[in-house]
């Protein structure tokens, strides 16, 4: 059998969004009625990842749980905030042409949009999918392990997807 289901996840803008989304997993593999198998979470989005990780109780004012602010401060100190044209080589002339002229109103509506490249290379490090086991029609997360959805775009606010396919018997 296969279940198929995703999420619509709202992004902050000026700053990293993370979404823990274990519970609504959970739910889906349980209205997947699949006893044994896989559940896979993926983002289609190359600026966002998928990470498990340990629950952190404790928060900054920003709602960060601790684990994702050292997270955020290990990263920025290898992957500055791309702020200006020229930081990194992407994006290139040719990228931000495409960009503003054969994907006019899908993806970016200005040329800064595409100032992201940090996003992306957080993106490709830490991975856009986690594959879970499912054994008696429950994830295999331990006690203390949860998904999280993380969008590195900071550009500006918009709604990302996340998938989740479950696959089993």
């Amino acid at each position: 059998m296969v279940y198929s289901g995703k999420l619509t996840l709202s992004s902050y803008g000026g700053r990293v969004t993370y979404h823990e989304i274990t519970q609504q997993v959970r739910d889906m593999v349980g209205k997947s009625s699949i006893k044994d198998g896989i559940c896979v979470v993926a983002s289609p989005h190359t600026t966002c990842s998928i990470i498990f990780e340990e629950f952190s109780y404790d928060q900054n004012f920003y709602g960060y749980e601790y684990l994702q602010v050292d997270l955020n401060n290990l990263l920025e100190k290898f992957i500055p905030r791309c702020t200006t044209e020229g930081q990194y080589f992407h994006p290139g002339p040719k990228h931000i042409q495409v960009g503003l002229e054969d994907f006019k109103g899908k993806i970016s509506p200005e040329a800064y949009t595409m100032l992201n490249t940090d996003a992306h290379l957080k993106s490709t490090l830490l991975g856009t999918s986690e594959t879970f086991i499912i054994e008696n029609g429950e994830l295999q997360l331990g006690l203390v392990g949860y998904i999280y959805f993380i969008d590195w775009d900071q550009i500006r606010p918009r709604d990302r997807t996340c998938h989740i396919k479950i696959i089993g018997e």
